[in-house]
């Protein structure tokens, strides 16, 4: 057994950090009476050095601390809690006495062969077999010339994915040693410029524990986390100690290259280690009732819906939530984050929620955070609802609003109309126009919970068996039609009726106001045979399939040619000057809206309403655009309305989801011209957007 030499040590920072010819480790653990840090070898050591610390030299009132000479970079440790403070309240209650448990502020989580989530009370074997924590200098690493985008939100397009399922299928054709990892995704970066999308959003990329599901099944979404510091191993092509922070890295470093921010999913409302009859590798070994809501008889409240709920609100909680963030933007390079269940974060010790929770304004607040994307999924499994309430004016949230409003009048439901027009104009309803930018809002249809857009115009119900849950997992309100037959055809009008209603949400995504997040694979029309709740199918059931048929390259170029469309740069004419435009952009504040029916100005606001024509004219831009929306199920022929100042202008048809490839959309410089009051015919169930310059 090595010896070291080992000095007092201090509590400036928390976690493993390299100074002096050593390292400091420190560690909060109010209710530890006697401490031990693990010293291995290698991964797999099963006789560590153990430095036991009892003296009050090593504490500082909440804090335990030790300077370690002569180690540093990629030493592997761990921590052990030996004895509980007799004269605390309740110690037991806070700690478990005899876990090996890796460090919250730990940069790197590695796993012996023989690992096991569970721990006994066998010490050796627990030693033998649980996860540990790696000391980590991340000033080593090169990042160049590295410089992040910065992409304005109104002219940003997110793109969710998942970085294995990105690459995973044989059809991706890279490599099969890099399959599925962080580099594989940096071979698919030029079908992402191509694509035209902005910044991706990466579903959880933070070490998690993929057995945090049921027998037999293995957590592929990542919604489970382990470490709010480490990268996840699996990840990566490259497995040594470095080899996971490197190669993301790399991709981040590639991303930002091509022009592409990335956006991580994270999780601050729950870990993996679940309730009092989950693991406990972490939080809950040093102080389960700081780091978790609980109740006096030791009951983990389940806001999450995952087992526990953090205490995120707590201070210690609130500052790990902060450092994690900040050293994913400092050492990482990552542009912004989506916080899941962010509701969460607005809720006390005893779960009540706060009106201005300090959580997330501590968040909405931090300089460090200031140039960083900021999204909140405004809800929790508990009920709590918060959207257009997240404490704070920096927050974007997702608008489930406008998946279900715009899902339900795309269908042909009654009485959507009035909802379907405010999710297109912003969700002013929502969102305060005088207060907030109406970049509030970040417009989805689709995300990795629930159908995927193909199967949401494929399925009537979903199809969650294969899951292992007799079918009641997943959402049953999905506003979700199979259109006659359920699941696949060959029904050659059924399937391009299910085609064009994948066109016209998706093109009401890319042109309402607001964010828009385009899922992974709809622009291929990805399916999922139904599973609206695939966050345990790791396997070609969620991978993306890069194999495509007719049908799929035709959605593949319409939505290439939205996403460019959604900003057009004008040439310098007789007709149009010289300038860049956002469809929509700016209509809150810049333009006045003018609403049309199939005869101009008069729009159909009844229950019983499924279509609407709204113009719009920004001055700033000199350009019109006319957009008529057909949910009906039946051809209607439109009258154009007339142009302002010069009725000699033309109208220029520039979409029409009715069409196929490729004249679905067209060039602004050849598409067909109309004249104000001629009647164009839109078919059941498209959309059409015209454009005329104002001058």
């Amino acid at each position: 057994m090595d010896k070291y030499v080992v000095s007092q040590g201090h509590c400036n920072k928390l976690g493993a950090t390299i100074e002096n010819g050593g390292v400091n480790f420190a560690i909060y653990c109010p209710a530890a009476s006697v401490i031990e840090l693990l010293l291995f070898k290698d991964v797999d050591d099963t006789q560590p050095t153990v430095i036991s610390l009892s003296s009050h030299l090593f504490r500082s009132v909440y804090y335990w601390h030790v300077f370690v000479a002569g180690i540093g970079d990629q030493q592997i440790y761990a921590w052990r809690v030996r004895e509980a403070v007799r004269s605390y309240k309740s110690a037991a209650s806070h700690v478990e006495i005899g876990k090996v448990l890796i460090d919250p502020y730990g940069k790197r989580v590695v796993f012996p062969k023989n690992y096991q989530r569970f721990q006994g009370n066998d010490e050796e074997q627990n030693v033998a077999t649980a996860a540990r924590s790696v000391v980590v200098d991340t000033s080593k690493y090169n990042w160049g010339l590295d410089c992040a985008p910065k992409h304005a939100l109104n002219k940003t397009v997110i793109y969710e994915m998942h970085v294995k399922g990105f690459t995973a299928h044989p059809s991706s054709q890279v490599a099969e040693d890099i399959r599925g990892s962080y580099r594989g995704l940096i071979e698919k970066i030029p079908y992402l410029v191509d694509l035209g999308v902005t910044a991706v959003e990466l579903l959880p990329v933070y070490q998690y524990d993929k057995f945090d599901a049921l027998p037999g099944k293995e957590n592929y979404w990542g919604y489970c986390p382990m470490s709010f510091f480490a990268v996840h191993e699996a990840y990566s092509s490259d497995k040594s100690i470095m080899g996971p922070l490197d190669e993301f890295r790399d991709m981040v470093k590639a991303l930002h290259r091509n022009g592409i921010e990335v956006i991580l999913d994270v999780v601050y409302n729950h870990t993996s280690e679940g309730d009092a009859n989950g693991p406990c590798y972490c939080f809950k070994g040093y102080d389960k009732r700081s780091y978790y809501i609980m109740n006096d008889q030791g009951d983990y409240y389940n806001y999450s819906g995952c087992g526990n709920t953090l205490n995120a609100n707590n201070p210690i909680v609130r500052s790990l939530i902060l450092d994690s963030l900040i050293f994913w933007k400092e050492e990482m390079h990552v542009d912004g984050f989506r916080f899941d269940l962010a509701s969460i974060l607005a809720r006390d010790a005893d779960g009540t929620p706060l009106k201005n929770a300090p959580a997330l304004l501590d968040i909405d607040r931090n300089c460090r955070l200031a140039d960083a994307k900021i999204i909140a999924e405004p809800w929790d499994a508990g009920g709590l609802y918060q959207l257009g309430n997240i404490s704070g004016s920096k927050w974007r949230e997702w608008n489930g609003q406008f998946r279900d409003d715009v899902r339900s009048f795309m269908r042909g439901d009654s009485n959507s109309i009035k909802k379907f027009v405010l999710r297109l104009i912003g969700s002013p309803d929502i969102y305060n126009e005088r207060e907030i930018d109406p970049q509030k809002s970040i417009n989805f249809i689709t995300c990795h919970d629930g159908f995927t857009l193909n199967d949401l115009v494929s399925y009537s119900y979903k199809h969650n068996l294969d899951n292992g849950e007799m079918g009641r997992d997943g959402n049953n309100d999905n506003y979700s039609t199979n259109y006659g037959i359920e699941g696949p055809t060959d029904d050659e009008h059924l399937n391009e009726l299910r085609l064009r209603q994948c066109k016209n949400m998706l093109a009401l995504t890319v042109l309402s106001m607001g964010t828009p997040m385009i899922l992974m694979g709809d622009e291929i029309l990805r399916t999922q045979n139904g599973n609206n709740n695939a966050y345990c199918q790791d396997n070609e059931l969620s991978w993306m399939n890069w194999d495509l048929d007719k049908r799929q390259e035709e959605m593949l170029a319409f939505t290439r040619q939205m996403i460019k469309r959604r900003t057009i740069r004008t040439r310098a004419s007789n007709t149009f000057r010289r300038r860049n435009y956002t469809m929509l952009d700016g209509v809150l504040r810049n333009t006045k809206l003018q609403w049309h029916g199939v005869k101009p100005f008069q729009p159909d606001w009844s229950d019983n309403s499924h279509t609407i024509g709204l113009m719009a004219y920004w001055g700033v831009y000199s350009i019109y655009a006319y957009i008529f929306v057909n949910a009906y199920w039946e051809d209607l022929d439109v009258e154009l309305p007339p142009l302002p100042r010069n009725s000699k202008r033309q109208w220029s048809m520039l979409v029409d989801t009715a069409d196929s490839l490729p004249d679905d959309v067209v060039n602004i410089f050849t598409m067909p011209h109309y004249n104000a009051g001629d009647k164009v015919k839109v078919n059941a169930r498209s959309l059409i957007i015209l454009v005329a310059p104002a001058f």
